[in-house]
């Protein structure tokens, strides 16, 4: 954890091979459509390569990428990783055992009378106008859902003791049902979870591995703590094994250290904590962008940015405020919910393989399915038939036929053509350019709803943030996203179609934990705060000394909320127990999220909260040289930019033809080795110091002409 790296700040192409070096750090992210790996050397040399994912083995996409990245950079796969000195991996794994249906069978055991939280929810609907679509099969079927009597009461006294025969009963009964894992969340363990320990007790006693609520998910809520611990169990035995291979696969390819792994908190932990909460990598991937955003803060001069990160499925959005990145534990995960600390992020079916279809009503319709890593796009000439995104910008100009994705696949765009002819223009009555700007449309609508979700909906002013577009396709999208997001400035990393990945080489070793502690905050009683929080430090402290870090860095956070209501509001807790500076933290976030306070109202705490992170130092890449000479186009084709403009002659630039100084005005293409820059008419273009494309937007463009 140690390693600092040697080289200049920056995200530029990298060093000359003569200056390689022998160590190196690599990460790897496993997307939908392409899994990306970036390696980082002592000395700032810079390798990427991108692979095809392959879903049914998903390791066996990693191994792939790390022959290509090895042939990248001139070294065999033994002496890359033999040099390697941080390995990072998000994986997709406990995310696609949820979508898929693919987990383990698991038994639950429950408080006598609550066998059916799990099924019964809370009874919100998330959309009321849907209020006849059925919920998701719950993880856990009825008849392995066994109560046990036993009963803890609000201020954590047994009421009723755990009946032990019982126990025994439905253990029995699990066992008989080939039940593989238990998860156990007995009534009120979180005030008192004596209970919870002597019932998992027995179940490991049986032979069967165990997961409990109360040491997974502290918070309030039955079906919350519940839900979260059911989808531990049901990704668990399935994300170990892949850990587990996957790490003694790399070992037996030269890899001398451990791997480590990125969590949903936007933090690294090693394998043997993801086999205690594994579905800590449910949003293991897209959460790296947090250390991606750190980076470039630097690289930016601003630290409100908001990131859109696109890639061949899906755009996950993600808010830097002030430095700050929110964290949330009220996720929604194929429709179970999961509350564990993680980055908020807000994902949606809008990627380059986002498939378009014309619905039984007439109207176009545009996601959220996708086409995949297999077949693809139609463009992609794997037997793909359905019209996508990616085959819409190949129409429109905006792409080339050829090599795409560092290579990766190659692009036909009479196949692309035919698609949309056949699935959109001809049902439309339209012509196919037609039908392919519309797709283009209705794709950047509902990005702009995902990015105001996020950023107008949580009361930021959009105006003061610049838009980082990453992933292969954001970069192709940024400009008139944010256009109408009302954003005056987009920054496009060299590294864009390989964002996390690079942001893993940027994250900390992190650990969250929290504690209910309900108590009206005017009266709370400071010292039992203090001593329920060291309790906190020193459950932290231990794991992060497993990683290295004997002086971690403590972030100490409260939930609090108005009495009777039912949302909190998480304030960040200082040094000391300021009661005046709570009060104005939390009336100052509840103003911002929902329009008022109440000055005399009655506030109260219900949660403390605490992260413990071991910094790692960042893997800069070394920055390019300055300009000479004005920047060149290598060619010229027609593009559609907007609907004001339609189709003109761009000049098409090749990124390694662009270094600092250069600037360029739109319109224009730029191709770089992972993703695609469209500027749009006005806005202009300057590569800055590091090698990344700050854009600057044309303030008297008017978006809804477009």
């Amino acid at each position: 954890m140690s390693w600092n790296d040697k080289a200049s700040n920056g995200a530029g192409r990298g060093a000359d091979d003569e200056s390689l070096g022998r160590e190196w750090r690599i990460g790897v992210d496993i997307g939908g459509t392409f899994t990306d790996l970036v390696a980082i050397a002592e000395t700032g040399a810079l390798r990427i390569a991108k692979v095809p994912s392959t879903p049914d083995r998903p390791e066996q996409a990693v191994l792939d990428g790390l022959d290509a990245l090895a042939a990248a950079a001139g070294e065999t796969v033994a002496g890359l990783l033999a040099g390697c000195r941080l390995f990072v991996h998000g994986s997709t794994v406990a995310t696609n055992t949820v979508l898929e249906h693919k987990g383990a069978r698991v038994g639950l055991i429950a408080t006598e009378g609550f066998r059916d939280s799990l099924e019964i929810r809370r009874g919100i609907r998330p959309d009321p106008w849907r209020h006849r679509e059925p919920y998701p099969p719950v993880l856990v079927p009825r008849h392995r859902r066994l109560p046990v009597g036993g009963r803890i009461g609000a201020s954590g006294e047994e009421l009723e003791p755990l009946d032990r025969e019982a126990l025994d009963r439905q253990i029995e009964r699990l066992l008989a049902e080939d039940a593989e894992v238990v998860a156990v969340s007995l009534f009120n363990s979180i005030f008192a979870d004596g209970q919870e320990r002597a019932a998992a007790a027995a179940v490991r006693e049986a032979g069967l591995p165990v997961f409990v609520s109360s040491e997974i998910a502290p918070v309030l809520g039955e079906y919350e703590r519940t839900s979260t611990v059911a989808l531990n169990a049901y990704v668990g035995p399935r994300t170990a094994r892949y850990v587990s291979e996957l790490s003694d696969a790399l070992a037996a390819r030269g890899l001398a250290v451990p791997m480590l792994l990125t969590q949903n908190n936007g933090g690294m932990i090693t394998p043997a904590q993801v086999a205690a909460r594994p579905a800590s990598l449910l949003l293991s991937g897209p959460a790296a962008a947090v250390g991606a955003l750190r980076h470039h803060c630097d690289t930016i001069g601003s630290d409100n940015l908001i990131s859109m990160e696109i890639g061949g499925t899906s755009c996950d959005v993600l808010v830097m405020a002030d430095g700050e990145v929110a964290l949330t534990d009220a996720l929604d995960i194929g429709g179970h919910f999961l509350a564990m600390p993680s980055v908020d992020i807000h994902t949606i079916g809008a990627g380059g393989g986002t498939i378009a279809r014309v619905d039984a009503g007439g109207m176009l319709a545009v996601g959220p399915e996708g086409a995949g890593a297999m077949p693809g796009p139609a463009a992609y000439g794997r037997g793909g038939q359905e019209a996508t995104a990616t085959d819409a910008q190949l129409v429109l100009g905006r792409l080339a036929p050829g090599p795409y994705a560092g290579g990766a696949v190659s692009l036909d765009a009479d196949l692309a053509e035919a698609a949309i002819r056949r699935c959109i223009a001809e049902p439309l009555g339209i012509g196919v350019e037609a039908a392919a700007q519309g797709m283009i449309r209705l794709l950047e609508q509902k990005l702009l709803h995902a990015l105001e979700h996020l950023s107008v909906e949580q009361g930021h002013d959009p105006r003061r943030f610049t838009l980082v577009a990453g992933g292969g396709a954001g970069a192709l999208h940024g400009a008139a996203v944010a256009r109408r997001l009302g954003c005056r400035r987009v920054y496009v990393p060299r590294l864009a179609g390989a964002f996390c990945a690079f942001g893993m080489l940027h994250s900390d070793i992190r650990h969250d934990t929290s504690r209910v502690h309900i108590s009206p905050l005017d009266s709370a009683d400071g010292a039992a705060i203090a001593s329920r929080l060291a309790e906190m430090r020193a459950e932290l402290a231990a794991a992060l000394a497993e990683a290295g870090f004997a002086e971690p860095v403590w972030q100490y956070g409260c939930d609090l909320r108005y009495q009777g209501q039912q949302w909190d509001v998480t304030v960040p807790l200082g040094a000391s127990f300021d009661l005046a500076r709570l009060r104005e933290g939390f009336e100052q976030r509840h103003r911002q999220l929902f329009g008022h306070v109440q000055p005399r109202g009655t506030i109260e705490i219900t949660r403390l909260r605490l992260a413990g992170v071991g910094p790692v130092a960042g893997a800069a890449p070394a920055g390019p040289a300055p300009a000479q000479g004005d920047p060149v186009a290598r060619s010229h084709r027609p593009v559609w930019i907007d609907a004001a403009r339609g189709r003109c002659m761009a000049p098409i630039y090749e990124g390694a033809d662009l270094a600092p100084g250069h600037a360029i005005a739109g319109p224009a293409i730029v191709n770089e080795q992972t993703t695609t820059v469209l500027v749009g008419a006005g806005d202009r273009l300057e590569v800055d110091a590091h090698g990344n494309y700050a854009i600057t937007l044309d303030a008297d463009a008017a978006e809804d002409k477009r």
